[in-house]
This record gives C-alpha cells, structure tokens and sequence, in this order.
C-alpha cells in the first residue's frame, strides 16, 4: 500500500489535466481580433458625438448641462447667441465651443441624460488610442457629425461598418417617468442621415431587435454557458458539425476578405506601374523633340 500511495501521490499532477480535456469538447470563445470582433450591445457606451437635426442644424443649444453633470469634469462647454441671419441651433444660443477630455472620461452617460436636446450621445466606438494628449482632447470640430450625418472617423480610431449605426441607443431605452405605457414609443427628433430611429422594445412585446441590434447574450456567449443552458442542437456530435460550420464561414470570410486585399494591391501595384511608364514615355518624347 505505501508504494501504491507514492505513485498515487506521484502522479496527482494529472489531476491538473481535467479542467483542460474538459474544455477541450466546449465551444471555442476565443474570437480572431481585430479581424474578427464580439457583436456591440445597442446601449455600449463608446466615443461621443454631437448629433444634428435632419436638416443640418445642430442639436446643441449651448445649455452646459452636460459640463454641469460631469462628475469626472472632462467637458468644456461655452455657449454663444446664434447670428440672426445664420442661425446654428433652433434655440437663441448654441455650442461655441465643446471640448471633452477623453483621458478623464468615464463613460458613465450622465452628459447623454442631461442633455435636454439629445445633441451629445455616445456611439459604439470604444476602440481609439492616442500618442499624445492634444489628440485626447477632442473639439466641437471632431465631435460634430459630417454632413452625411456619420461621425468624423479619425486617424487613431478602429471603426467598422456598422459602428455607427446604432449610436444614442441608451437614450432610446427608457420611458418618460418609467411609466411602461411609453415603452418602445418614439419620443425623439430625427437624426441628420438616419432619421427617427428605432426604439428599444425593452421587455414588451414591441420591439425590433434587427433595426436597433439587440442581440441575445445565450446567442453571443454561448461558449460560456454551462451545459445545461446550451440548446440540444448545439450540444454533442451536432454541435461539433455546427461549429465546424461556423469556423469554416468565418474561414470563407476571410479568405475572401484577404483575396480582396491582395486584389487591391495588385490594381494598385498594375496602375502604379502603368503611371510610372507613362511618365517615362512623356519624358522621353519631350527628350526626343528637345534633341
């Protein structure tokens, strides 16, 4: 008995083991980024934007209650007299300057409950660095959404198509006083470029999780659930097929989405080259008659 303990006792480190030939049947949850990122919740609190109304005025009147709110004082705000015969908001005043330091930012979404003209929202963008301070602080300038209606996209920020698309989501989820009569009721103006946008349904039966992105978390983090919470078709040899099929789309996708690249720099590789001879024949007519 005392030598079958020492070997016991000698082997237990294989115990360690478990946990890994366990997870070695569950689904993968690791996602190949930046290629390939998680699905963003409607109400995920990202980078800040100053929204116009669909006729190209500004939202912004200038109020700086949104300054007043911040806890993390981290918005600057002056408000200035609109010109009579140029106005920039519909109010009398509007947004001379507007500064948010992103470096004391803490996305709480106090400024986007404040604002009384739904001007300052937040988007899904939460992927952005900078190399120096002056580029954290972003002005009215860079805050201020395009004349397409899309905010500006710059130089030290990763966003992807659709980033944008469902941005002031948290404003759209709750209902005036909480009564659950407003829920899923449009209480907003349009946006420049997208219109009224959808309102979240919340917990009643009127919602339209397609137009305002809800998703599911049993749908996006089932690799996490326990077993008993996976549906049977994703569970033993189905699951496995399904799975495979899945990574084998997203293997499709991106080798689709690396033939394009390579495409791409081909043509610019084909006309680079038919430029540069181009030139070279200019070059040498010019030659030719000069001689």
């Amino acid at each position: 008995m005392g030598v079958l303990s020492d070997i016991r006792e000698d082997l237990k480190f294989f115990g360690g083991f478990k946990l890994t030939f366990e997870h070695l049947t569950r689904p993968r949850v690791t996602r190949q980024y930046p290629e390939e990122k998680m699905p963003k919740q409607p109400r995920q609190h990202g980078r800040h934007v100053l929204n116009r109304y669909e006729d190209g005025m500004e939202k912004c009147i200038g109020c700086e209650l949104c300054a007043g709110v911040c806890p993390a004082d981290c918005i600057y705000v002056r408000g200035l007299d609109n010109p009579p015969d140029h106005p920039v908001s519909p109010g009398e005043r509007y947004g001379y300057i507007y500064e948010i330091n992103f470096l004391r930012c803490i996305h709480c979404d106090m400024c986007v409950e404040a604002c009384p003209t739904e001007a300052i929202t937040e988007s899904k963008l939460f992927e952005f660095s900078f190399t120096n301070r002056a580029d954290a602080i972003y002005t009215k300038n860079e805050l201020l959404v395009g004349d397409d209606g899309k905010p500006k996209k710059l130089p030290w920020e990763d966003w992807r198509e659709g980033t944008d698309l469902h941005t002031s989501g948290w404003m759209r989820a709750t209902a005036p006083n909480g009564s659950a009569a407003y829920e899923g009721e449009v209480q907003w103006s349009g946006e420049l470029g997208y219109g009224v946008r959808a309102p979240e349904g919340g917990q009643s039966g009127r919602r339209d999780d397609a137009a305002t992105g809800t998703l599911a978390l049993r749908e996006v983090l089932e690799g996490h659930l326990l077993d008993e919470d996976i549906p049977l078709e994703h569970r033993g040899m189905r699951g496995r097929l399904w799975r495979a099929q899945l990574s084998a789309e997203r293997n499709r996708r991106k080798m689709e989405r690396a033939r394009e690249r390579f495409d791409d720099l081909r043509a610019a590789r084909t006309e680079a080259k038919a430029k540069a001879r181009t030139e070279a024949k200019a070059k040498g007519g010019r030659g030719g008659r000069g001689a």
